[in-house]
């Protein structure tokens, strides 16, 4: 299909530009329920910009619910959010459709604890304090003073190994697993592992990025390291601190055991650090980066712990890939938004960054204890997983469920979640994904008491 976009090179931000064509298409019914958008690198012939820049756009809107990927059929518009007519500003993105009245989809926080306050202080302190280059286009690598700050915090609430010039600042860590997969793939290492359950959207991405895709199974330990090691893998792409979609941290034994396999083969590991500021009930777990940074590349962002729409995220990487990454970049667009590279460093060096994590703690934790007691009362069979930390969490249903079906017919009363069965390559238990930290606790209880129940 033909798709118009309006895009304005000299204004910059060209993937921000594309997402938000896309989604004020669907806001607007330009774009239906169920149509099938073209291939990425079709759409990206049609609008002139590189693969990357469509990949990057799909999977936010996938993020935000607009968009679904399904394995055979591409990437359509999604039902819950096409026609919307509220505002960006007036609503959650994923809010988007009158019949989601409960928000449960995992990884989309609540915008509502943005600290509106802090952040305009600290942006005015930028303004008032930078001199006008500042303001002009950016190292590829990002802001020095952020990467700084960056590794100062990294080092010491993940026990990273990071120095500014091995960090790179990106639009996100879909940004950065692309650009990492390229680099690999580049070097011929193409065969990278992934975690079997992982997100669709995100192996989409990978494989659209060039990857020649392994699926690791994952056990109550996380990934199953024996599996990789006799998988061929050039490279794998975890979740140690919170897998997605199971909860499971990776354990010492595994930890050890990863590292011992990329010292022996050479591979590469890359650490989606996802979930990782937000933990509960457990210790801090700290990187894998910190354990082994010439083998570990680390990606994180502020998508979580501060809001999406700000479109900052890093990397940690050893000096070659660092290096690779930043030319890479350079040939994609001309680097992430200056001014809030230049506030987010200030809130980070002041300690705002800290004091909102722990308050946005507190508010999560009473959220998911709201969530684990509900599903406890009314899905009895579900045995809850995953919710010592992260935004979500597992609930893994009894083998004769079709949690597919549960999933649409809660979607058919309000209640938007994700079944883990289209997230797994190999057989496996059906369950749910659930989110909790969009709703209130009595919002929370509501809703769960809507999802069907799966027969005894």
């Amino acid at each position: 299909m033909d798709l118009h976009l309006e895009i304005d090179r000299r204004a910059g931000g060209v993937t921000d530009q594309v997402t938000a064509g896309l989604r004020t298409a669907i806001r607007k019914r330009s774009l239906t329920a169920g149509v099938r958008l073209p291939a990425s690198r079709q759409l990206a012939q049609d609008v002139g910009v590189s693969r990357g820049v469509i990949v990057e756009a799909y999977n936010q809107l996938i993020a935000e619910g607009f968009l679904l990927a399904r394995p055979g059929a591409g990437t359509i518009v999604s039902e819950c959010c096409a026609g919307e007519a509220a505002t960006e500003e007036s609503r959650l993105p994923t809010a988007a459709d009158d019949r989601v009245r409960y928000q449960l989809r995992p990884g989309i926080p609540d915008l509502s604890l943005f600290p509106r306050g802090q952040w305009l202080a600290r942006m005015r302190q930028a303004l008032a304090a930078l001199p006008h280059e500042a303001l002009g286009y950016p190292d590829h690598a990002g802001v020095l003073e952020l990467r700084r700050e960056l590794a100062s915090y990294l080092n010491r609430v993940r026990s990273a190994r990071a120095n500014p010039d091995g960090i790179v600042v990106v639009n996100g860590v879909s940004l950065a697993l692309s650009l990492i997969v390229r680099v690999l793939a580049g070097e011929g290492r193409r065969r990278i592992a992934v975690e079997d359950p992982s997100g669709r959207a995100y192996q989409e991405l990978l494989v659209e990025s060039g990857a020649e895709l392994v699926h690791v199974p994952v056990d109550d330990e996380g990934i199953d390291v024996s599996t990789l090691e006799q998988s061929g893998a050039d490279a794998v792409i975890l979740t140690p601190a919170h897998q997605f979609p199971t909860g499971v941290v990776l354990s010492p034994a595994r930890r050890a055991a990863l590292a011992a396999w990329a010292l022996a083969t050479g591979a590469h590991i890359v650490e989606d650090d996802y979930d990782a500021e937000f933990r509960f009930d457990r210790d801090p777990v700290g990187s894998l980066q910190g354990l082994l940074p010439s083998h570990v590349t680390l990606t994180g962002s502020v998508s979580k712990a501060l809001s999406p729409g700000l479109r900052l995220g890093w990397m940690v990487a050893p000096p070659e890939m660092a290096q690779a990454v930043r030319r890479l970049r350079g040939l994609l667009d001309l680097g992430s938004p200056v001014l809030e590279q230049y506030t987010l460093a200030r809130f980070l060096a002041d300690g705002g960054y800290d004091r909102h994590l722990r308050r946005a703690r507190k508010v999560y934790r009473r959220r998911r204890d709201a969530l684990a007691s509900a599903l406890a009362t009314h899905l009895p069979q579900a045995q809850v997983r995953g919710i010592n930390a992260g935004l979500h969490l597992y609930a893994e249903l009894p083998s004769h469920a079709d949690d597919q079906a549960i999933a649409a017919a809660a979607q058919e009363r309000g209640v938007a979640l994700f079944p883990i069965s289209p997230m797994r390559t190999a057989p496996g238990n059906p369950g749910l994904v659930i989110g909790f930290a969009c709703e209130t606790e009595q919002r929370l209880a509501e809703a769960v008491r809507l999802i069907p129940r799966p027969p005894s």
